[in-house]
């Protein structure tokens, strides 16, 4: 890492991130030419890139991958959460290696640069993720040109100017534009996407759910049609009237990327409404924070946020750790949930909430992502309770 005032890029160096301090760090460049400005934070996950980059609740953002072989297993069209990356950008150690891997249909590099999306590799990330640890989530601008070439005053100033997360909706930006219904179930080895039904076909007995997606990821879904549920998608700003008109038997309130407070000025009027109804209601992640908001708790941005797939988080009711996925950079302030609302989950890295559930009805939700994409199965069980709630 380097001041801004030391201009000269390290000889074979194409790729840079500028911190809006003016820290410069240098790297080399794959994937996409270009630049973009957003979030830096890190994960610790050690595979499951691919569903990184894809995770609508990323966007805005330029993910440190902890781990230092990114890239080594290849692309390939079945890990993806969403149709494009919503990540801007990553950083890795190691330089990014032809694909090992019987799935793999192309390189991750090209995978990048057929996105859009901007890597540097060559980094010391180690140095990086301490600095974040340390000092909160910079905002910054990743780049990439191959003649090495780069106005540095120019970025850190774009760094400097762009306002940051917080205060910042980001759901009705990746959120589905129409309603659609979902089909198909769990990835399984050798048979890949496990067919679905006509979803108006149905089962007989199968409970109806109305998902809102505020950046939903595609397992979540996947996992609801394995536990039994047939579901329908709405857009993030969908009303209540639009969401009953479907004539629902149960509410999902979905993972996705920015400030909880600014998406919840049109969601948790909707929210406060379908609890009204007393039918059965889950949420996750941002879900999990809008459920919190609705109810009369708080949010508040975290010094550097819960990214990768080995966070322990205990289950208060029997005392049982599980391993979990993250992906948040805001958290419910535990002190202010009414008195009808339990804490269930606590993070044991920091002891942040991680999940309530009301005690007056059947309503919960959870910080962390059951659907283990990428991640441990230990949460899946959370959806099966919640349509056995259902049924």
């Amino acid at each position: 890492m380097a001041d801004a005032s030391h201009t000269p890029a390290p000889e074979g160096a194409t790729g840079v991130l500028v911190l809006a301090d003016g820290t410069i760090v240098w790297g080399r460049g794959f994937g996409a030419e270009g630049e973009a400005v957003g979030e830096v934070c890190f994960n610790t996950a050690m595979t499951g890139y691919q569903e990184v980059m894809t995770d609508p609740s990323y966007a805005k953002q330029i993910v440190t991958f902890t781990f230092p072989h990114i890239g080594n297993v290849g692309a390939n069209h079945e890990d993806l959460e969403a149709d494009n990356p919503f990540a801007l950008g990553c950083i890795v150690r190691e330089d990014v290696t032809k694909p090992s891997n019987f799935r793999a249909i192309q390189g991750f590099d090209f995978w990048m640069r057929s996105n859009g999306r901007i890597g540097i590799s060559g980094v010391d990330t180690r140095a990086l993720t301490r600095r974040i640890r340390m000092q909160g989530a910079p905002n910054a601008v990743i780049a990439h040109r191959a003649d090495g070439q780069f106005d540095l005053a120019a970025l850190t100033e774009q760094a400097r100017a762009w306002p940051g997360l917080e205060g910042m909706d980001l759901a009705e930006e990746v959120s589905t534009a129409q309603m659609y219904r979902w089909a198909g179930r769990r990835w399984r080895l050798g048979e890949g996407y496990v067919a679905d039904e006509e979803w108006d076909a149905g089962v007989k007995g199968e409970p109806h759910i109305v998902a809102i997606d505020y950046g939903s990821k595609r397992n979540i879904f996947r996992n609801l049609r394995d536990a039994g549920a047939r579901v329908t998608v709405l857009p993030a700003t969908a009303s209540f009237d639009e969401v009953m008109a479907h004539k629902p038997d149960g509410f999902f309130l979905s993972n996705g990327p920015g400030d909880p407070a600014a998406t919840g000025r049109y969601a948790v009027p909707v929210i406060q409404q379908l609890l009204a109804t007393k039918k059965p209601l889950f949420g996750i992640c941002l879900g999990h924070q809008l459920l919190a908001l609705a109810i009369g708790g708080r949010t508040a941005k975290m010094h550097q946020g819960h990214r990768g797939a080995n966070h322990p988080v205990k289950r208060l009711a029997d005392g049982r750790v599980e391993i979990t996925s993250m992906n948040h950079g805001f958290a419910v302030e535990r002190e202010s949930l009414p008195a009808n609302a339990r804490e269930t989950h606590v993070s044991l890295f920091d002891g942040s909430n991680c999940g309530l559930e009301l005690t007056d009805q059947i309503a919960f939700s959870v910080q962390y992502h059951p659907e283990a994409s990428p991640g441990p199965q230990d949460s899946q069980y959370l959806f099966e309770k919640f349509v056995a709630a259902v049924k």
